[in-house]
Parts: structure tokens; C-alpha cells; sequence
């Protein structure tokens, strides 16, 4: 099953050092999970200030700047792993280094037939 490993943390809750040192151990993360086939994908975001919001109302899209929700943490990067369960998914989010300063949201996706590689 797949899951999304979502990693959110308030934006100043790392140095650059801190941050730098994430990124190594997050790549190493990658590959060991590359090695056992269960990488999908993964991959930082730029910061919430460079956020769009997107809705449609009334048959017409509605353009916003930023996050759609007022928090204090933000989604700041995702997993996306092959598990073959919710406690594989659990143990490689608690590997994720920003569970160390923030929160993983653990999330199946839902597979949907027809969409390509379903």
C-alpha cells in the first residue's frame, strides 16, 4: 500500500545548519528506501510564503497568496513510500528528521482505478 508521510513544522523551527544537516539525512533516507524498493517519491517545499491557494466558487477559480489554513506548523515536504502496512508507514515517518521538530501525518492513498499506474 502506498502512504503519504506529510512532514509539517513551524518554518523557524531549524538553523540553516539544522536545515542543511535535514536535507543529508532525508536524502540518505531516500536511498535506503530506494534500496528496499519502497521509495515513491519525496521532496521539500519551498517556504509558505511562496504558497498559491486555488478554489473554485461559482464555476470560477479563486486565486489567493499563501496556505489556505492560519497554523503554526505548515507543510514543508512529503514521502511518498511503499508500505505494507500502517506500522511500516509509522516506523519510516519516525526516520523522517523532521519528526524530530515538527509532525509526519501518516496518510493512505486511496487508490483510485483508471488513473494512470493504479
Amino acid at each position: 500500500m502506498r502512504y503519504m508521510l506529510l512532514v509539517y513544522m513551524a518554518e523557524n523551527a531549524m538553523t540553516d545548519a539544522e536545515r542543511q544537516s535535514c536535507y543529508v539525512e532525508s536524502a540518505q533516507l531516500t536511498r535506503d528506501l530506494a534500496a528496499s524498493g519502497r521509495y515513491l517519491g519525496a521532496g521539500p517545499l519551498h517556504p509558505v510564503s511562496t504558497a498559491t491557494s486555488v478554489r473554485v466558487r461559482d464555476g470560477q477559480p479563486v486565486v489567493t497568496d499563501g496556505p489556505f489554513a492560519e497554523t503554526r506548523e505548515h507543510l514543508g515536504g512529503y514521502f511518498l513510500v511503499e508500505a505494507k502496512d500502517l506500522d511500516e508507514a509509522i516506523d519510516i515517518a519516525a526516520r523522517i528528521p523532521g519528526a524530530r521538530k515538527g509532525t509526519i501525518e501518516v496518510r493512505p492513498v486511496m487508490e483510485i482505478p483508471g488513473l494512470p499506474n493504479s
